[in-house]
């Protein structure tokens, strides 16, 4: 909410204590991102040491995330990216496999590198794209986590298909793992402890003033930007 506004009002109940000892940029780099990736990792799936995780749009600004706790959680993490330069920046923020998916099929690699057991869970941000393919990166039981559709809206499928290995399928979002007050101010408490702790470091990798939301949107589109990038208001 606001990330086109100079200012706002909300609900005391929609807001959270922000600690002074993180830089403000920092801080609307990470809120979102980050109480997406701890709802993922801590409580849609929780991932603990030995789970092996996929992570799509490993070098984004939420699989750059995903990577770094993933890892400090003791998960083997496979990242799928789409070129040299974001495969060396998901391997520095703790991805042990990066996929380059425009040079292997990462299905494939996945089963290599699982020795054909397949991942614990997949987070896919994706979506169309990579939707089918995660599926069979899963090992028996394993679970499918679409939390984006980057690439278009996941095609109608039979249910069916998650029966031969027993999959689990989920399609969640921020707002319902933070609907209450007490799930909220958790939420954004364990992601504060994690930068301030070092779990996480998020790279802010360009600021555009608010004026430039346009070009902002421009380069996301054509996949020019790795990390979080930020708004600034023209005036600040």
């Amino acid at each position: 909410m606001g990330s086109y506004a100079e200012e706002q009002i909300l609900p005391a109940t929609q807001v959270v204590p922000f600690p002074s000892t993180i830089d403000p940029i920092v801080g609307a780099a990470v809120m979102l991102k980050g109480m997406t990736v701890q709802y993922l990792l801590r409580s849609c799936f929780k991932v603990e040491p030995g789970h092996t995780i996929l992570v799509h749009a490993a070098a984004g600004g939420v699989g750059s995330l995903l990577c770094q706790w993933g890892k400090a959680l003791g998960a083997t993490v496979i990242g799928t990216v789409s070129n040299e330069e974001k495969a060396a920046q998901a391997a520095e923020d703790g991805c042990h496999h990066p996929i380059i998916y425009t040079k292997e099929n990462f299905v494939e690699r996945v089963k290599e590198i699982t020795k054909g057991q397949g991942v614990h869970v997949v987070y896919d941000s994706v979506g169309k794209d990579t939707f089918q393919g995660s599926l069979e990166c899963l090992a028996s039981r394993g679970y499918m986590v679409s939390f984006g559709q980057s690439s278009g809206m996941v095609d109608p499928f039979p249910m069916s298909v998650l029966a031969s290995k027993a999959l689990f399928l989920t399609r969640p979002s921020l707002m319902q793992y933070t609907a209450t007050r007490e799930e909220l101010l958790r939420c954004a408490g364990e992601v504060f402890s994690a930068v301030a702790n070092g779990v996480i470091k998020v790279r802010v990798t360009k600021t555009y003033p608010l004026s430039e939301a346009a070009k902002a949107h421009a380069d996301l589109e054509a996949r020019k930007t790795t990390g979080s990038i930020v708004l600034i208001p023209d005036n600040s």
